[in-house]
């Protein structure tokens, strides 16, 4: 043990001073506390972005392919299935996987309660995944009985709230077209998304139905829900569908169909830097006052190893040490502090959210340990760096001045 490293261990922890106690104390209590915030504050931003980019992803799919036409309304333009495309695309290895579906407004009639909801039709082929984890009670629709299936529907919580639904009830549905039609459903399954524009609107039925209402052949569809295999490479597989798209067909991605949601996550990355930042300042701040008022306290000390032939450089290695077990043992017990309630929410769940207003009933958490290796090197680093600038007043102290000085 080199003599920097032997005098900090003394003066840090086998220091008889009440005072320079407190401070180390203080000190590590600083450390902790911001350590702590900043691990959590990244796992809930973390886990936001993530949950929200979930739900939208399982519902919707990255990307949509529909009939390029003048067509703005809620009812897709039908066209004959591209088998070869979706041949090519499902065996991609970019593509997860393809699938039909259509879409047909309607409005549904039930315990004396109207609501226009959007019948998103697929067939047995469509991914259900998302949906079973997100089903409230109930089952996703049966297409083993084709004719069952064409009056099975999933609605959202919300719509069976105001609707004074439940699971098993019947309902009837009317579609506006000449001449008016209606049919007749029951609900097998209640899902919840928590995001107001899916289960505001969005029921799920068996794509049969529309094609019958609309007089649609067999092998007619209104689009295509794709979903990528890596969605960090959305843009480069965008492009492989834009090249094997048919005539007459466009496609969009998940961005252009949830702009306003798309353009609220980037505000979370903000809020994250600032936060990082308010966290490590004030763990900045709080260490330099501690080595501040530790160097002002060992003022004799000083002047008596400089008196000695002790170097001001060696010296200030003193205190150096001394800040880095100091940030050291801080950060051991702020990783305790995240990592842990990081871990207490992600398993219970314990601390809840208005879902209407932040798209899910709960805090979510994701966190990497490359986050938390990062977080902790980048707190040692700056602390250290920035302490070099008060540890020089140590080159200010006289040994003359210092021995005298009580």
């Amino acid at each position: 043990m080199n003599f920097a490293s032997f005098i900090a261990n003394r003066i840090s922890f086998k220091s008889k001073r009440t005072f320079s106690k407190l401070i180390v104390r203080i000190a590590i209590a600083g450390i902790t506390l911001g350590l702590g915030v900043m691990i959590i504050s990244l796992a809930i931003i973390r886990g936001f972005k993530a949950e929200i980019l979930e739900k939208v992803r399982g519902f919707d799919g990255d990307i949509k392919i529909v009939k390029y036409d003048l067509n703005a309304s809620y009812e897709n333009s039908p066209f004959i299935k591209a088998d070869t495309f979706e041949h090519k695309v499902t065996h991609s290895k970019t593509v997860e996987y393809a699938v039909p579906f259509a879409t047909k407004p309607g409005i549904i009639k039930a315990n004396n309660e109207i609501e226009g909801v959007l019948l998103k039709g697929v067939d047995k082929s469509y991914n259900w995944d998302f949906l079973k984890n997100n089903l409230a009670a109930g089952r996703v629709v049966d297409f083993s009985d084709t004719t069952k299936s064409k009056q099975e529907l999933m609605i959202s919580q919300t719509l069976a709230n105001r609707l004074k639904l439940k699971l098993g009830d019947n309902l009837m549905m009317y579609f506006v077209q000449e001449p008016l039609r209606r049919r007749p459903f029951k609900v097998v399954g209640i899902f919840e998304t928590s995001i107001e524009d899916i289960d505001k609107i969005y029921v799920i039925g068996d794509i049969a139905l529309i094609r019958r209402l609309n007089d649609w052949s067999q092998n007619e569809v209104g689009g295509y829900q794709i979903r990528v295999a890596d969605f960090s490479k959305l843009d480069e597989t965008s492009r492989f569908i834009d090249n094997n798209l048919p005539p007459r067909l466009k496609y969009t991605t998940v961005f252009e169909n949830f702009p306003i949601i798309f353009e609220w996550l980037p505000l979370l990355d903000v809020n994250a830097r600032v936060m990082l930042v308010l966290m490590l300042a004030v763990a900045t701040i709080n260490m330099i006052s501690a080595l501040l008022i530790m160097i002002l306290e060992r003022t004799s000390m000083i002047g008596i190893f400089k008196a000695m032939g002790a170097t001001n450089w060696s010296i200030q290695r003193i205190f150096l040490y001394n800040a880095a077990l100091i940030i050291g043992i801080g950060l051991l017990l702020g990783n305790i502090l995240g990592l842990g309630l990081s871990l207490l929410q992600y398993k219970t769940h314990f601390f809840k959210l208005d879902a209407t207003s932040y798209y899910m009933p709960f805090v979510p958490i994701k966190l990497t340990w490359l986050d938390v290796v990062g977080l902790n090197i980048g707190t040692m680093i700056i602390c250290l760096l920035v302490l070099l600038i008060p540890s020089m007043l140590v080159s200010k102290i006289s040994p003359v001045k210092a021995i005298q000085y009580k």
